[in-house]
C-alpha cells in the first residue's frame, strides 16, 4: 500500500505555470503517465508524463544528467515505445521517478532551463495506447448496475446467487481497444425479436456506452503463483478511464450461455493518461458492506483492504450530438457517480483474477464494469438511465436519446477532490459512433 509523502503536499506549486491553475487535471501532485509524440511527426511514439498543459519527455529526462540511479533506469524504461516495461519494474521504480519528477518541476526546483527544454506542449501532441494489452479482462464490480439491469428482465431477483460472493468478469478483446479519439463504425449482429422466430443480421438499433475505469497491471506473477490479497496493489501499475461500447441487443441474443461476444468486442475506448496508485493515496476510502451482505470469504478480505480498498474518484458522463457540435455547443453531463460505490475492490479483482494460478502480466488491463452509483442520475449506461428505453435522456439541444445515434460523441471525465489535498484528474475519454458499414 502507497503511503503519504512529500509528492502529495499540497503547498506544492510548480514552476510550469498551467500546473498551478485550479481546475487543471495534471498539478505537481498527480504526473500521470502515458504515451505520445509530436502531431503529423514521423517521431516515434515514447513514454510522458503530464504536467499542467506540457508532457514531460521521458527519453530526454533520462539522457540527461537530471535523474539518476533507479529514476533514471525508470525513465530509461518509461521512455520506450509503450509503458509495459515501466510496468515491470514494480511499485519502488515508478515512485522514484514520480518523486525525482516532482522534485525537478517544483517552484525553485535548479536546472529549469534544461528541464523546459524535455518538455512538450500537449496541444502539439497525439497519443498511443499507453501499453501493449496483451489481455482484457472486463469486470462488473457495481452492484447498483448489476441490479438495474437485473431488474429489466429478473423484476424479482435481480441479482443472481453468485454475485455478492464472487467478482464476475468476462475475457474482453484486447485488438480493439483505441485511445480517446477513437471513431468506429456501428456494429452488426445477430438480433432477433420478441415477435419473430428467426433472427437477421443488422446494425445494432441499441447502442450503448459503459463508464468504466481501466487497471493496468504492473508486476506481473508466474503461473500458477495465486497473489494474495495483501500483496494485490504492489501489481497494479495505476488507473485510466474506460468506455466498453456495448450493442444490447446483440448482446441479449447471444449472451447465453458464455456471455458477451459481438456485441463487446468491436470498440472499447480509453484515456491516454494512467493515474498511478501513489497519486491517489489522498483519496482512499474504507471498504465496508452492508452488515446483511455476504463478508468477502478470507481470500478476499484483509485489514488493509477494509481500511482503505476503495477510492473517491468522481465520474462523468458526457453526451455531444452532431447537431449540438454544429451549433458550437459542449457536451451535456448525463449522469455523475463515483468509484467508492463499488463492490468489489480492485485488489480484490486482482486476487480474484489469479487464485487459480492465471499469470497477469504487465499491460494487462482489468475493467471494472460499468460504475453506477445509487441514484437515478448516477446510472452509467443509457440502458440504466432510460429504464431500458421507457425514459429517454433529454438534451439542451432539444434532442433525446434512448440509444446513441450515428454520429454521437460521449466524453468521460474523472477527477479526485476532498479537503486538504489538491485535485487531480484523469483527463479526458472521447469516443464517437459512425454509420454501419453496410
Amino acid at each position: 500500500m502507497r503511503e503519504l509523502n512529500e509528492t502529495h503536499n499540497p503547498t506544492l506549486a510548480s514552476w510550469v505555470v498551467s500546473a498551478n491553475q485550479g481546475d487543471t487535471d495534471f498539478p505537481i501532485q498527480n504526473l500521470p503517465f502515458g504515451v505520445f509524440r509530436r502531431k503529423g511527426s514521423s517521431e516515434p511514439f515514447r513514454g510522458g508524463v503530464a504536467i499542467g498543459d506540457q508532457i514531460v519527455d521521458l527519453p530526454r529526462i533520462a539522457a540527461s544528467c537530471l535523474v539518476s540511479d533507479q529514476a533514471k533506469q525508470a525513465a530509461e524504461a518509461g521512455g520506450m515505445k509503450n509503458l509495459n516495461a515501466l510496468m515491470a519494474l514494480g511499485p519502488s521504480a515508478w515512485s522514484a521517478l514520480r518523486l525525482a519528477l516532482s522534485r525537478l518541476l517544483r517552484d525553485g526546483a535548479a536546472g529549469q532551463a534544461l528541464v523546459g527544454s524535455c518538455l512538450v506542449p500537449m496541444n502539439d501532441v497525439e497519443y498511443d495506447l499507453p501499453a501493449h494489452i496483451g489481455d482484457y479482462t472486463d469486470f462488473y464490480t457495481s452492484v447498483h448496475h448489476a441490479t438495474n439491469i437485473g431488474k429489466q428482465f429478473r423484476p424479482n431477483n435481480p441479482l443472481l446467487q453468485n454475485y455478492k460472493w464472487v467478482p464476475i468478469a468476462y475475457h474482453g478483446r484486447a485488438s480493439s481497444i483505441g485511445v480517446s479519439g477513437q471513431s468506429f463504425r456501428r456494429p452488426l449482429g445477430q438480433v432477433k425479436d420478441a415477435e419473430t422466430t428467426t433472427p437477421v443480421l443488422t446494425p445494432t438499433r441499441s447502442l450503448d456506452f459503459e463508464l468504466e475505469l481501466g487497471i493496468f497491471v504492473g508486476m506481473g506473477n508466474r503461473p500458477g503463483d495465486p497473489i494474495p490479497i495483501t500483496d494485490a496493489e504492489e501489481h497494479v501499475f495505476g488507473i485510466c478511464l474506460l468506455n466498453d461500447w456495448s450493442a444490447r441487443d446483440l448482446q441479449g441474443w447471444e449472451y447465453q450461455p458464455l456471455g458477451p461476444f459481438l456485441s463487446k468486442n468491436f470498440a472499447t475506448t480509453i484515456s491516454p493518461w494512467i493515474v498511478t496508485l501513489e497519486a491517489l493515496v489522498p483519496f482512499r476510502l474504507p471498504f465496508t458492506r452492508e452488515t446483511a451482505d455476504p463478508q468477502p470469504l478470507p481470500y478476499l478480505d484483509s485489514t488493509l483492504n477494509r481500511a482503505s480498498g476503495a477510492i473517491d474518484i468522481r465520474l462523468q458522463v458526457g453526451l455531444l450530438t452532431v447537431g449540438m457540435q454544429a451549433a458550437g455547443a459542449h457536451a451535456d453531463y448525463i449522469a455523475e457517480t463515483s468509484y467508492h460505490h463499488a463492490y468489489w475492490t480492485m485488489a480484490q479483482m486482482v486476487t480474484h483474477h489469479s487464485v487459480n494460478g492465471c499469470d497477469l502480466r504487465p499491460g494487462d488491463l482489468l475493467g471494472t464494469g460499468t460504475l453506477s452509483g445509487p441514484g437515478t442520475n448516477q446510472a452509467g449506461a443509457l440502458i440504466e438511465l432510460t429504464a431500458g428505453g421507457k425514459r429517454p435522456v433529454h438534451l439542451s439541444s432539444g434532442e433525446k436519446r434512448i440509444f446513441l445515434e450515428d454520429g454521437d460523441s460521449v466524453v468521460l471525465r474523472g477527477w479526485c477532490e476532498r479537503p486538504g489535498a489538491t485535485r487531480i484528474g484523469f483527463g479526458e475519454c472521447w469516443g464517437t459512433l459512425l454509420p454501419a458499414r453496410l
